[in-house]
């Protein structure tokens, strides 16, 4: 893949396995539609998976899974450049280079590390602490002008601009700083059995609709799901549960709010239920068809993730090269 003009966005997912609709509706479904107006770069980040003990089986089908699946939700290979993170070893080289320009008190404060010290409290290892290092060499290895996130990883762009930036200024312009894209409206999709949190893999499975659920069980899910003692269904604070459902019809069905309550005026929560169900449904029967035929070939899968890494080495060898011979090792 050849990187033009375009602005360059970079954005990376561990893989996990299956997506919720929490998932694709927040990112992945803005990931498809940056395809046409930037050189989009995304990465499965292995790498940074293994903070968390992982069980090697699980890992290694989870990997496969996830990158056949986001090929599925509309990742287009011949548009945008996909690879894994853990096949283009300059990402590893280059986030050791960063640690090294980067300070202790920084990583220190990053929120996300002090959370998952606390949830893995048998398990603080070094990678927890520097890997916003190898965030940080994710990005800058692409000349990334964009990083789209959520506002709780804003903190880790903010800490790639300012190890790019004090680079830079030791070195001359060797690093483009990248820029947060932290859209003005996101798709915040909540749980089903509690509104008043955000859906997670994490989650009871009563909670969450993943995109390869069967069609019954999604029904059921979303027939179970929490609403309210009133009767209206309409956009509110106080009615959460409703207003996630509405969230989730208007997000699938791209309507803006007023249009969604004019098409729900004077119905009962059972027909919302069901419409929403029914809608979800028919998107992710469409996923799931492209899941499972691209899945029956992975000879096809093995030769594209081959091409995409060739492709990501070079474009990051040629970044990682300058890097070095900025700082004067023999390349």
């Amino acid at each position: 893949m050849s990187i033009n003009k375009k602005k360059i966005i970079f954005s990376a997912v561990q893989p996990s396995g299956d997506i919720t609709i929490g998932n694709y509706l927040g990112a992945i479904k803005r990931w498809v539609d940056y395809q046409n107006k930037y050189n989009c770069i995304f990465s499965l980040a292995d790498l940074h998976s293994i903070t968390v003990r992982q069980d090697s089986v699980s890992f290694h089908e989870n990997i496969i899974k996830s990158y056949v699946l986001l090929l599925a939700c509309g990742i287009d290979i011949e548009k945008s450049l996909f690879f894994i993170q853990s096949h283009v070893p300059e990402h590893s080289q280059l986030g050791w280079v960063l640690n090294c320009y980067t300070q202790y008190g920084e990583l220190a404060r990053m929120t996300q590390f002090k959370d998952k010290s606390q949830r893995y409290q048998d398990n603080i290892n070094s990678g927890l602490f520097t890997y916003p290092c190898l965030m940080a060499a994710d990005i800058l290895l692409y000349d990334t002008n964009f990083v789209p996130v959520g506002k709780d990883q804003k903190q880790h762009v903010e800490l790639a601009r300012d190890v790019a930036q004090r680079f830079n200024s030791i070195y001359g312009d060797v690093f483009v700083v990248p820029e947060s894209m932290i859209p003005e409206v996101g798709a915040k999709i909540m749980s089903l059995t509690d509104p008043s949190k955000k859906m997670s893999k994490s989650m009871d499975s009563a909670a969450v609709i993943n995109i390869l659920d069967e069609p019954d069980m999604i029904f059921k899910k979303i027939k179970r799901s929490v609403t309210d003692s009133d009767s209206e269904v309409k956009f509110k604070d106080s009615k959460n549960g409703v207003t996630n459902l509405l969230n989730i019809f208007a997000c699938f069905q791209n309507m803006q709010r007023d249009q969604v309550e004019e098409y729900f005026l004077g119905k009962n929560y059972g027909f919302l239920k069901k419409t929403v169900a029914e809608v979800v449904i028919e998107h992710v029967r469409f996923i799931q068809k492209k899941y499972y035929n691209i899945i029956k070939n992975m000879d096809f899968v093995e030769s594209r993730l081959s091409l995409a890494a060739e492709n990501a080495h070079v474009i990051a060898c040629k970044k990682l090269k300058l890097v070095m011979e900025k700082i004067g090792f023999l390349c």
